[in-house]
């Protein structure tokens, strides 16, 4: 039984040109991504031909700007694309949204000399980005990192480390958040610096539950010489910069959430409907059925709202604490969904021969990335409330 047996999900698209794309991402997501996801995952292995596939078709660049090598997509439609190949394998969707993520502030922040020096490559030349803000003792607190960065003549001298980094070790190139003045957010500056850089390591992957196809590392920067016209926006401008990145990369996260459940939902109904006992399809009990109905609704109800988000985001109107809610309500959606897809298919979604399980464990981590769905209440209490008084 494969991952996805159940017709394609029925989406709302602004125009026939987007129509095509999500039609040519299903086709490479279930010729190219799905038939090889279990095995690959199960091995730890990285797909990296798949990304070159991606970068060749187009889809690592996809809501930036078509002057560097972007698709110029609304979130609208780009998110749609991640939820599609989430659904085919989590390793891909989340790839495509880090390195999206990765590119933002070279993208948005970056000087026009460095955007046609560089957004090309990253955007359609096949290269794979890395986003570096957490650290091994800043990790929600980001605004205490201690990387540092010093300035010598034109260039900067970075030491430091960075914890948790997609693709750490892999990374063509580094969006890497430093100090460079005093302690707090305002003495935070960004830069991008190249994968093969001097005096930047990776350490072993972390052995992960799940998303075991994607490589999780401590990135170890020791005296990395980056010089000043790599340094993104102005000294100082880092921590926000990188704040602005996470409320778009929290509706990758999202998008990415509502494919993994979608992807249970479809073997939950695929298996229901096929699984015989006591005579009749077990899809045919009613306790089952309301299962199905409700692991339905939630993933619907997290769809519209991470697109309502988007089309905030389109639109240029403020958008954070819609992004926080999304994320938020996908990835809890994820994990309640892929739980009962695994009970669903009883004995069966305990073991690996279903793919269930992998969703379960792979839905997890998606409450924890780009802050943690404790983060995501604050940031909402916030909007509404204010920052706390004490």
């Amino acid at each position: 039984m494969s991952d996805r047996e159940t017709q394609p999900v029925e989406r709302q698209l602004p125009t026939d040109e987007a129509r095509d794309l999500l039609a040519l991402v299903r086709d490479i997501a279930q010729r190219e991504i799905a038939p090889k996801a279990a095995e690959e995952e199960d091995a730890g292995r990285f797909p990296r031909e798949v990304f070159t596939l991606l970068s060749e078709a187009g889809l690592l660049g996809l809501p930036y700007d078509p002057e560097h090598g972007g698709g110029e997509q609304p979130y609208e439609v780009y998110l749609q694309v991640l939820e599609e190949l989430a659904a085919a394998r989590l390793t891909v969707g989340l790839g495509v949204s880090v390195h999206t993520l990765a590119s933002y502030a070279l993208a948005t922040h970056g000087t026009k000399q460095q955007q046609v020096e560089h957004l090309p490559a990253m955007l359609g030349g096949g290269l794979l980005g890395a986003y570096c803000l957490s650290e091994p003792s800043s990790g929600s607190d980001a605004a205490s990192l201690r990387t540092r960065a010093v300035r010598d003549g034109g260039d900067w001298v970075l030491s430091g480390t960075k914890a948790w980094i997609t693709h750490g070790g892999i990374a063509d190139f580094y969006t890497v958040m430093a100090r460079t003045g005093a302690d707090g957010p305002r003495g935070i500056t960004a830069f991008l610096v190249p994968g093969d850089a001097e005096g930047l390591s990776a350490a072993l992957p972390e052995k992960k539950m799940g998303l075991k196809g994607s490589p999780t590392a401590q990135v170890h920067l020791d005296a990395v010489r980056v010089p000043d016209e790599r340094r993104i926006g102005e000294e100082g401008q880092g921590f926000g910069i990188a704040l602005s990145a996470l409320d778009s990369g929290r509706l990758g996260i999202a998008a990415c959430a509502i494919g993994v459940a979608q992807a249970a939902l479809d073997q939950a109904v695929a298996y229901a409907t096929e699984r015989r006992q006591f005579g009749h399809p077990i899809a045919d009990f009613q306790g089952l059925r309301f299962l199905l109905a409700d692991m339905a609704t939630q993933i619907e109800a997290g769809r519209a709202l991470y697109l309502a988000a988007a089309r905030l985001k389109d639109a240029g109107r403020p958008f954070a604490k819609q992004a926080a809610m999304a994320k938020l309500h996908c990835t809890d959606t994820a994990m309640r969904v892929t739980v009962d897809a695994v009970q669903v298919l009883g004995g069966y979604g305990y073991t690996a021969d279903f793919p269930a399980e992998r969703y379960m464990r792979e839905a997890k981590v998606l409450q924890i990335v780009e802050g943690t769905n404790q983060i995501q209440r604050m940031v909402i209490a916030r909007h509404l409330a204010g920052p706390e008084s004490r």
